[in-house]
C-alpha cells in the first residue's frame, strides 16, 4: 500500500533509524497526516501505533491503513498537545517513541478548499480542524486592527514588510470582506515587490503567519514537547521534524535545556540556576537535514530539520519544580 497521492513522508528513513521501533513497542505518530510515519513504523516492527491528528479528514483517509494493519494502528482525533488525555481511554500512560512531523501535510496544502495555499484559490480558512470554533484566517484579516495584523505577520511570518501588508489589507477590506486565498495573495503582492530573490512568492510569509496564528502552532509545539517528556518511558525516543526557524527554535531550546544544556544566568545566584536532572539525552547534536537525493525527489523536504532525543529515567521537570 502506497502513501496517498502527493504525500511523501519527509526524512522517513532517518526517523525510522533513530526511533528504532521494536516488536511489542507502543509508538505515537502525533501528526498522522498522510500516514507515512505510521506505516513505516508498523512495517518495521510488530508494534502498535497511535496516529493522532486534529484534522478529521486525515483520519478518515487513514481508515484503510488501520484496517490493513489489523488493529495495530489506532486513529485518534485531537491535538498532539493533549496526547496524555487522548490516550487515557486506551489505558496508555507510557510509550516507547513519539514522532512529530510539524506544519502542514501535502494533502492539506494541495486541497484548495482548505484555504492554506496562495497557489490555489479557495475560502480563506486555514483551520487544521474544520470543526474548531476558533477564528479562521478570514476572521483575522477582516476583524483584527492594522497594528494587530502587523504584529501577527511580523511575529509569525518574520516578514519585514508587515506594516505595509497590514495597511493594504485594511484598505482592501474597507471595500468589502476578504474571503478567498486568491484575494489575499493579490493584496499582499500589491503591497510589496511581486517576487523575492530565489523566486519565493511574496505571499508566502503572510500565509504562514496567519496559519500559525489560526492554529496556535507554536503553542502546540511547546505544550506537545512537555507531553513527550511525560509520556516517554526511560529509553523511549522522540523525533521532531520542523520546517522553519519558528518551529525549530522551541524544539532546539527544549531538548538542549532538558539534556542539561541550560545556559547559566549571570544575574542569578548558582542555586537559582541549578536545573533538575536531565530528562533527555540528545541523539542529534545538530539538526539533521535531508540529503540531496531526497530533496530532488521531494522538493518540499528542502527546509526540513530533524532533532531527536532519548528519555532518561529522571522525573519530568515540571513535577520536580513544583514539588
Amino acid at each position: 500500500m502506497s502513501d496517498p497521492p502527493g504525500h511523501i513522508p519527509v526524512m522517513k528513513d532517518a526517523m525510522l533509524s533513530l526511533i528504532a521501533p521494536r516488536d511489542g513497542g507502543i509508538y505515537i505518530d502525533g501528526t498522522f497526516g498522510g500516514g507515512g510515519y505510521s506505516r513505516a513504523l508498523l512495517e518495521a516492527a510488530s508494534c502498535t501505533v497511535y496516529g493522532i491528528d486534529r484534522d478529521a479528514d486525515a483520519l478518515r483517509a487513514g481508515n484503510a491503513l488501520s484496517v490493513r494493519f489489523d488493529g495495530r494502528l489506532i486513529l485518534v482525533h485531537g491535538r498532539f498537545s493533549e496526547m496524555e488525555t487522548l490516550l487515557a481511554p486506551h489505558h496508555v500512560s507510557a510509550v516507547d517513541g513519539i514522532a512529530l512531523d510539524l506544519g502542514l501535510s501535502s494533502c492539506q496544502l494541495d486541497d484548495g478548499a482548505r484555504g492554506f495555499s496562495f497557489r490555489l484559490d479557495g475560502p480563506l480558512d486555514m483551520r487544521m480542524d474544520r470543526d474548531d470554533p476558533g477564528p479562521t484566517a478570514a476572521d483575522l484579516v477582516n476583524n483584527e486592527s492594522e497594528a494587530a495584523l502587523a504584529r501577527i505577520i511580523a511575529g509569525f511570518g518574520e516578514e519585514r514588510r508587515a506594516r505595509a501588508i497590514a495597511r493594504a489589507i485594511v484598505a482592501a477590506r474597507a471595500e468589502g470582506p476578504i474571503t478567498s486565498t486568491g484575494q489575499l495573495a493579490e493584496i499582499v503582492r500589491g503591497a510589496v515587490a511581486r517576487r523575492r530573490p530565489g523566486g519565493i512568492d511574496v505571499a508566502t510569509r503572510t500565509f504562514m503567519a496567519l496559519r500559525l496564528r489560526v492554529n496556535d502552532e507554536i503553542g502546540e509545539i511547546e505544550r506537545g514537547l512537555r507531553q513527550i517528556e511525560r509520556l516517554l518511558r526511560p529509553g523511549g525516543r522522540a523525533i521532531v521534524v520542523s520546517f522553519h526557524s519558528l518551529e525549530d527554535r522551541p524544539v532546539k531550546r527544549f531538548f538542549r535545556e532538558r539534556s542539561g544544556g541550560r545556559q547559566p544566568n549571570r544575574h542569578e545566584p548558582p542555586a537559582a540556576t541549578k536545573s533538575p536532572d536531565p530528562t533527555f539525552t540528545l541523539l542529534t547534536r545538530r539538526a539533521r537535514k535531508p540529503d540531496g537525493a531526497e530533496v530532488t525527489a521531494n522538493p518540499r523536504a528542502r527546509s526540513a530539520r530533524l532533532r531527536a532525543a532519548e528519555r532518561t529515567g529522571a522525573p519530568p521537570w515540571h513535577e520536580r519544580l513544583v514539588a
